[in-house]
């Protein structure tokens, strides 16, 4: 997390990164590239003046499916920053029932701690591992109780000279018996042995209870502060040997980390890596005067101007600032316009990328091009069945003339319209794959039109099934 901090990689190795998971729109992977690369340009200079350079905002135009999403996430992931989508449709204005617009800060600043603390047990694996096999070795040789005699006292101590002679017998036993037991863990003998283990109850979150309301942070806060008043349960559960150490060790590895650290870690993170996708942010937008519903959609927009403008937002792990947050704002605009917002909001987007519509050409580069493009995906599943799938090249124009046309004659969905297509296509495949004696499939322009080719001129069928 701290080194994604520090992310040295130039504006072009981005844009090629993304190339492969993302076909086309250029022009948005080189907006998204500039404003990563512009934070680590930030990081260099006086910190008197990285206070006054604050991030360039990006929103994002076009159609559902055309890939603005997906551009943001894999952002996120590329750096290893702490990344929320929300929907700008989720929120109402304060005063209202529904989630406040703080809460984005909170979910941010839960990504970024759960991020961090996953990190840092990642660190402390080989030492958990060690703690792990011990607790194991635990519960096959327990460790001998030291024998009590009420009575002894009262005899002239003769009890504890053979209560010491005979802690002295145990002793070797117990130590050959955990040496004995855990080479045979080494060897992997042991791994499907079912035994009875003790771990934490983590017991049950008081989800739904403040959920969706202005109170959401307080519940949060009445559950931590819950949790630290009352002792921590122990459950037990039968489970194999395999089983309970990967349960220990994640129990180890827990107790390992400071999460004092984390938090700060965290809140580090959030504050300087953030990157919040608010998605939708047309459908808050407001045409004309409005009155009802559009005072409301304004007031989410006045309540969302704040946090974009740069404040400080309390969270049950500390305050987070959102001055140098990135925030990438997307919507389709088809009824709406950039300018229907407020222009308070406007200004806080000051670059703007239009996504170009998805032609025959981008959805035949998306069926093959991207590192896991969608006919890989298939081949690999049917390759468990031990089916052989292979598509031909007029396979792949077809179906990519398909989704062009049906995204034409009805709503367009981008790319989510191959989803429909290949799952309708290979759906007789899918269902008699395990009892097929033919292990070879090729898929070719005539496979296609015998499963498709009705649905896809009847328009009416393609509404409903495509």
């Amino acid at each position: 997390m701290e080194e994604s901090m520090l992310n040295e990689q130039t504006p072009r190795q981005i844009v090629e990164e993304l190339d492969r998971y993302i076909v086309g729109q250029k022009e948005a992977k080189r907006a998204v590239a500039i404003a990563l690369r512009n934070r680590w340009r930030s990081r260099q200079l006086d910190v008197a003046m990285q206070d006054d350079v604050i991030p360039k905002n990006i929103l994002m135009i076009g159609s559902t499916g055309v890939g603005k999403t997906e551009i943001a996430r894999r952002l996120a992931r590329l750096v290893k920053a702490p990344f929320i989508k929300v929907e700008a449709t989720k929120f109402t204005e304060v005063g209202y029932v529904g989630r406040d617009v703080e809460s984005i800060v909170r979910d941010l600043a839960e990504t970024a701690v759960r991020m961090v603390r996953q990190e840092r047990m990642e660190k402390v694996q080989e030492r958990a591992a060690e703690l792990a096999e011990e607790r194991i070795l635990d519960v096959f040789v327990p460790q001998p109780k030291k024998s009590q005699n009420p009575l002894g006292k009262l005899f002239g101590g003769s009890d504890d000279e053979e209560k010491e002679s005979s802690e002295e017998n145990k002793e070797p036993k117990y130590a050959a018996g955990r040496e004995w037991v855990r080479k045979r863990l080494l060897k992997g003998e042991l791994e499907k042995e079912v035994i009875e283990i003790e771990i934490e109850d983590s017991g049950k979150p008081m989800v739904g209870m403040f959920a969706g309301s202005s109170l959401e942070s307080m519940g949060d806060n009445l559950q931590d502060m819950m949790a630290n008043l009352m002792p921590k349960k122990q459950k037990k559960r039968k489970v194999s040997v395999a089983a309970a150490r990967k349960l220990f060790q994640q129990e180890e590895a827990a107790k390992l980390v400071d999460m004092e650290e984390v938090k700060d870690a965290a809140i580090r993170a959030a504050e300087k890596s953030g990157i919040v996708f608010l998605d939708e942010i047309d459908k808050v937008a407001v045409k004309g005067q409005g009155s009802g519903p559009d005072v409301s959609r304004e007031g989410v927009q006045r309540d969302i101007l704040p946090i974009v403008e740069g404040s400080t937002v309390m969270t049950k792990y500390g305050p987070v600032k959102t001055d140098h947050i990135l925030f990438i704002a997307a919507g389709a605009f088809h009824t709406a316009k950039p300018s229907d917002l407020i222009p308070e909001l406007q200004g806080r987007f000051p670059i703007r990328v239009e996504l170009k519509s998805l032609q025959k050409e981008d959805f035949q580069r998306i069926l093959t091009e991207p590192q896991n493009a969608l006919l890989k995906q298939y081949k690999a599943l049917l390759a468990t069945e031990g089916i052989a799938l292979d598509f031909a090249d007029d396979a792949i124009e077809r179906l990519a003339q398909i989704a062009c046309d049906v995204n034409a004659q009805t709503e367009n969905i981008g790319a989510r319209r191959l989803h429909t297509i290949l799952e309708k296509l290979l759906e007789d495949l899918s269902f008699d794959a395990p009892e097929m004696e033919e292990k070879e499939v090729r898929v070719d322009a005539a496979y296609v039109d015998k499963k498709l080719k009705d649905i896809a001129v009847n328009r009416d069928l393609s509404q409903f099934i495509l």
